[in-house]
């Protein structure tokens, strides 16, 4: 598993400079910090990222393992995400992409229209943001699918596998 994950560690590597960048340009303007957990939702996640989960999980002592196991099935069916104990995650190594870029502006399309987001709490005095200042999140899903097919065809991915699962339904697969 460990080389198969190298193209989605290599795109973790790249979303985490952009963000670092992204922090680093709009500092004072960003309020996200640890313990800032509102955008912490239950969401679906690709394969490639569930695999990352999981294989988080066995970098871990057993005993610290199944503790969060135990926690995520608890929480399976919450609001929040069920990695989310004590305004912190649980796998905060590990996150997805998507969790990654929470609070940062985002621009993204919906309904055939571009829309740019972010944390209320972030960019109160901004009036106006460089391209550079902003992920591109349509662009960043490109080649997260991309990253993804290429995962689920070098470990030969059952057919009948979804396309997007739960965290919880990653972390408590039975492999």
């Amino acid at each position: 598993m460990e080389q198969i994950l190298d193209n989605y560690r290599n795109l973790i590597a790249r979303v985490n400079e952009l963000c670092t960048d992204i922090e680093q340009a709009l500092q004072g303007q960003i309020t996200c910090s640890e313990g800032c957990s509102a955008c912490c939702a239950s969401i679906t996640i690709f394969p490639v990222e569930a695999a990352a989960l999981r294989e988080q999980l066995t970098k871990l002592p057993v005993e610290e393992a199944e503790a969060i196991r135990r926690y995520v099935a608890q929480h399976a069916t919450g609001v929040c995400c069920p990695l989310l104990s004590n305004q912190r995650c649980l796998l905060y190594e590990a996150r997805p992409i998507i969790c990654r870029t929470h609070g940062l502006p985002i621009l993204f399309t919906e309904d055939n229209q571009q829309r740019l987001d972010c944390c209320p709490l972030n960019l109160t005095s901004s009036e106006s943001l460089s391209g550079s200042h902003i992920v591109d999140l349509d662009r960043l899903n490109v080649v997260l699918v991309a990253v993804n097919a290429l995962f689920l065809k070098q470990t030969q991915a059952p057919s009948d596998l979804p396309e997007r699962q739960s965290i919880a339904e990653a972390l408590l697969r039975q492999e």
